[in-house]
């Protein structure tokens, strides 16, 4: 990857005995969004704030916008947003003045502030709602007006810490078209979620962090490639056809999960079309009804629960082995 927006390398950080970031590597190409995937404790926070240098790793080269984060780290502050899991907004204000007064912050002069405030509101679809106080904001409005705020100093790199914890459906999308307008404009994005659908949605690259560590990193299909790749899922009328069906099914007994109480078969597949089809010719002459065949890739939830899962499976049963 020539010349990243953010690199990584070895990176480690304690809390006391806690191991938060136990070598960690990274990457993240410029002008993308970099999913950072994670169970609570993996350390996902832990990196944003590094990497926004609110915190010094304990170890580990950390380059952000092509400068170091503890050795210039005022560099990098000039060329980061962020925006944290809580909103930062004075909600007596208005959204203008709130922007307005982040300019101040940034030393942008107060006629500069208000021009900067002002594209934003219209960029961000709040132009209407810029003097009304943010307290009567919904979640999605509030949520892009900190979104807003994150990108007054107009920033090379942008974090998004866990952007749409609490919003309902409608606020998500909000922030998801955002987010994709900023990375049309040549943003670097790297948001951590616990949501597998935003990184699904938005993410042109996804790691998984699990214990302070990258235990997989590629891209949402390549990724769903390490669960099993495509499956075909027959849903029966009759689960006492089940065993017969799977019988039938043109694919290795050993390959197709039965569960008995959604009335499902499912089984792995290589060629799409050639197995929808072989399933319904199948099951047609043997005269079991399906109420529904239906191809389906693994979701990024699937791999997620898979990585994590197995990584606590290998960690538990070398606990056991050293106690024995």
């Amino acid at each position: 990857m020539a010349d990243p927006a953010i690199t990584v390398e070895g990176a480690h950080k304690k809390y006391g005995e806690k191991k938060a970031l136990e070598g960690l590597d990274l990457r993240v190409a410029r002008g993308t969004v970099h999913g950072v995937l994670g169970p609570n404790g993996a350390g996902k926070t832990t990196l944003v704030r590094i990497l926004s240098t609110l915190l010094r790793p304990d170890a580990g080269r950390i380059v952000v916008a092509g400068h170091d984060v503890v050795a210039r780290a005022r560099e990098v502050r000039f060329r980061i947003g962020l925006l944290g899991q809580h909103a930062a907004l004075d909600e007596e204000l208005g959204g203008r003045q709130n922007l307005e007064m982040f300019g101040r912050l940034y030393h942008l002069g107060a006629r500069h502030a208000r021009v900067r405030a002002d594209e934003l509101l219209e960029r961000f679809g709040l132009a209407d709602t810029g003097r009304k106080p943010v307290g009567q904001y919904s979640g999605g409005m509030r949520r892009r007006l900190d979104l807003a705020a994150s990108l007054i100093g107009e920033p090379e790199v942008l974090f998004l810490d866990e952007p749409t914890t609490g919003l309902d459906p409608r606020g998500r999308a909000e922030v998801w078209d955002s987010v994709r307008t900023l990375v049309g404009g040549g943003t670097t994005v790297l948001l951590t979620t616990q949501y597998l659908e935003e990184a699904d949605q938005l993410a042109d690259r996804v790691s998984v962090v699990d214990g302070g560590r990258v235990v997989a990193d590629g891209t949402p299909d390549e990724l769903k490639s390490l669960t099993g790749g495509d499956r075909v899922d027959v849903v029966l009328r009759d689960a006492g056809r089940l065993d017969a069906a799977a019988a039938l099914l043109p694919f290795s007994a050993a390959d197709v999960l039965v569960d008995t109480d959604r009335r499902l078969l499912s089984a792995p597949v290589t060629d799409r079309m050639a197995a929808l089809s072989g399933v319904v010719r199948a099951l047609a002459e043997a005269g079991i009804e399906a109420e529904d065949v239906a191809l389906r890739r693994p979701t990024l939830d699937e791999v997620f629960l898979h990585l994590t899962g197995e990584r606590r499976e290998r960690t538990e049963d070398h606990r056991t082995k050293e106690a024995v």
